[in-house]
């Protein structure tokens, strides 16, 4: 079987109508400079944006604030067996190890792994993420990404010095493999099954919120959302192909067009890249809903399908460097982390700074 098929089990999510929204995407605007702040940025994702989200906070940990990695893994999971390509333990050890007689990741050869790359300037330092805050979710019914896998993110971020008091993991709730909402309309919290969005009755967009950034308002009603959905041009950020679709998402709350807000990256997982679904994942998974309560701006950067990458996923094995060494996608110099690192910044920019 190709092995990248695989990969998209990851997600899986195929098709589906949009929701019948009052907010209307802008065409090709450039990413606004919005003054956010530069020191309360934060990361989340699903399965292979959980991965990403994992990547990403340890790579910049220096100007990140926490992340929320929902049936995803530890940094550099797919490189934590060196008897094996990245690409075979992203399907093996850093999904469900037991069905391709592997081993969990290596977490105290990760951590090892960590501390020598961030003495050779690739990643920040490990020591910035012990005052960060963590939000870790992995359904006991998921068959996908085993809650194995997270519990080893967890493990990963107390070995390098991450509080047990600043890590909230859910490993409780009957979920199976998807984000999880508290929409009636959504897939039955047990199931795993497209659009891999499912109804528990959480609010997680909120929880992942919560837990990094503290007390929070609760979400506001979908239909009094307050900002504007702005479909922005991602090309200005990266130079060559990396599969970066062209354009990517921001939700702006009405507070946030003249007041100081936070940024929260939010990645989609594989085949859930707006090329593919249009803006299921950016409007069904209670992001804005919450963000517009708190007076956060959201990011959805955004993946497309490709030859290279044919479900669209986020690379947390090294398909940008063609599944060969020298590896970076889990360093500062993985070009697609680098090319979501210049959206913040220019998210964090001076109101008046041009692109």
């Amino acid at each position: 079987m190709n092995q990248l098929a695989l990969i998209a089990v990851l997600t899986g999510l195929c098709l589906s109508s949009e929701a019948a929204w009052g907010i209307d995407p802008i065409e090709q605007e450039r990413l606004p400079a919005l003054g956010a702040y530069a020191n309360q940025s934060s990361v989340s994702g699903l399965s292979s944006g959980g991965f990403m989200a994992a990547q990403f906070h340890v790579a910049y940990s220096q100007s990140l604030v926490g992340a929320g990695i929902v049936a995803g893994g530890p940094w550099d999971c797919a490189g934590a067996n060196v008897y094996a390509a990245p690409l075979f333990n992203a399907i093996s050890q850093c999904m469900n190890p037991d069905k391709y007689s592997t081993t969990l990741p290596d977490i105290h050869y990760l951590v090892d792994l960590a501390k020598v790359k961030a003495k050779d300037g690739l990643i920040d330092a490990p020591s910035n993420l012990r005052d960060d805050r963590v939000y870790l979710f992995s359904g006991s019914n998921d068959k996908v990404v085993v809650p194995g896998v997270v519990q080893a993110a967890a493990d990963f971020y107390q070995q390098l010095g991450v509080p047990s008091s600043q890590i909230r993991f859910d490993n409780s709730t009957s979920a199976g493999h998807g984000f999880i909402t508290n929409h009636p309309k959504d897939v039955q919290c047990s199931s795993t099954q497209a659009p891999y969005i499912n109804n528990c009755q959480i609010d997680q967009a909120s929880q992942i919120l919560q837990q990094i950034y503290g007390h929070l308002n609760p979400s506001v009603p979908e239909a009094q959302l307050s900002g504007s959905l702005i479909e922005f041009d991602q090309r200005p950020f990266f130079k060559i192909d990396v599969s970066l679709d062209d354009h990517g998402y921001l939700y702006v709350p009405k507070a946030c067009e003249t007041e100081q807000c936070r940024v929260h990256v939010a990645f989609h997982g594989c085949l859930q890249g707006a090329a593919m679904v249009g803006t299921e994942y950016v409007k069904e998974t209670g992001y804005m809903e919450a963000a517009d309560a708190n007076r956060v701006v959201v990011l959805f950067p955004q993946v497309k399908k490709e030859q290279m990458n044919p479900y669209g996923c986020w690379d947390f094995w090294g398909y940008t460097s063609d599944n060969m060494p020298p590896y970076n996608y889990y360093t500062k110099q993985a070009p697609q982390m680098v090319a979501v690192k210049k959206m913040i910044e220019r998210l964090v920019s001076a109101r008046h700074a041009s692109m």
